[in-house]
């Protein structure tokens, strides 16, 4: 094989391995990022802010509980049962029993916070999530918007309130996020954008308190 032969067979092979590692880096963005670990994380954060001492970390726990581990227990549940392929449930038809669970999941840990006096940071958290998936169940009957865009951006928007606006610098993650489920055709540019954007509005809560 001669000199120009071999490059060209580097080029060629570089060029048909650049998607599968786009697809790789995407795979791993977007399971790294998914809602469960991102409210896991900020939802302790946003307890420890609001009760302004380390046991806001056990009402942070029980927002991640159930805003993010009961759904995605539910959902890895159903996997098994072999009603979706995995957890992204891609067909959006197939998506309101989530949205129902993660309703009522919601509603349960916000009527705790009430009866056990929660820090009133994270129980406005837990009210803005449940009016944000509120929402996305609505929308969702006519137009798959993007879940993992709205959990993320959300959680930056809550993180910022509670905390500081230096916290918008991890709107970069919402950005990887949005980026994710685009690179792997899950949701469109649109349906990203709009997913962040009603997640951002989740802040607005503590504006009505």
């Amino acid at each position: 094989m001669s000199g120009a032969d071999r490059a060209r067979t580097t080029t060629t092979a570089a060029r048909v391995d650049r998607p599968g590692r786009t697809t790789a880096t995407a795979r791993t963005v977007t399971d790294v990022l998914q809602p469960r670990n991102v409210l896991l994380a900020g939802m302790l954060g946003i307890g420890v802010a609001s009760a302004g001492h380390w046991t806001g970390l056990l009402w942070g726990f029980l927002g991640a509980l159930c805003a993010g581990l009961v759904p995605a227990g539910y959902i890895e549940w159903e996997r098994r049962r072999g009603t979706w392929g995995d957890r992204h449930v891609v067909d959006r038809t197939q998506r309101a029993p989530i949205f129902l669970v993660i309703l009522g999941s919601l509603g349960t840990g916000a009527l705790i916070m009430v009866l056990g006096h929660a820090p009133r940071g994270i129980l406005i958290a837990m009210i803005s999530l449940w009016v944000m998936t509120t929402v996305l169940l609505a929308v969702n009957t006519v137009w798959k918007i993007s879940v993992d865009a709205a959990v993320s951006s959300a959680v930056v928007a809550l993180l910022c309130v509670v905390h500081s606006p230096w916290w918008l610098t991890a709107g970069t993650l919402t950005l990887a996020v949005c980026w994710s489920r685009v690179a792997l055709r899950y949701h469109s540019v649109a349906q990203t954008v709009a997913g962040a954007s009603l997640g951002a509005a989740t802040a607005a809560g503590f504006l009505f308190s």
